[in-house]
């Protein structure tokens, strides 16, 4: 099984607004980045689909080493999940989860994949997690302000 390390981010212009997500793919010395934009969403929305985005990419069964700064991202797919699958995807306020439809893709994508998630501080010197900020920033951009 092929090893792919994966950083991935999420950027939004107002929360809900403009958003932009970012990844980077790197399996030894080959990398690839990835972005994207939608024109109104919420970051949480945005941090999801990075990393959906990121595990798409891979055309085959990979350990993935998954770098993201979002703790909604990495407690909802290694904890909350479970507990909202036992209770029919609601929450513990007894409401429907937020963003299902998301957590549902990355539920399958990840059973795909052998993937450690690992949580790094955001805008602190990452190298990586400042390169796919600025990929899901500049997204975001593009989709606030479309040329034409």
């Amino acid at each position: 099984m092929k090893k792919v390390e994966l950083f991935t981010d999420g950027a939004c212009k107002g929360n809900p607004g403009p958003g932009g997500w970012g990844a980077l793919l790197r399996m030894g010395p080959h990398e690839k980045e990835l972005s994207g934009g939608e024109p109104d969403t919420t970051n949480n929305r945005m941090e999801m689909t990075a990393a959906i985005m990121g595990l798409r990419a891979l055309v085959e069964p990979c350990e993935v080493d998954l770098y993201t700064d979002s703790k909604y991202l990495i407690d909802g797919i290694t904890k909350w999940v479970h507990g909202w699958k036992k209770r029919g995807w609601v929450n513990a306020s007894r409401k429907p989860v937020r963003n299902a439809e998301l957590w549902h893709d990355l539920i399958e994508l990840t059973a795909h994949h052998k993937v450690e998630w690992h949580w790094v501080k955001g805008h602190s010197g990452h190298e990586e997690n400042d390169r796919v900020d600025r990929l899901a920033s500049d997204a975001a951009e593009r989709v606030a302000n479309p040329v034409g």
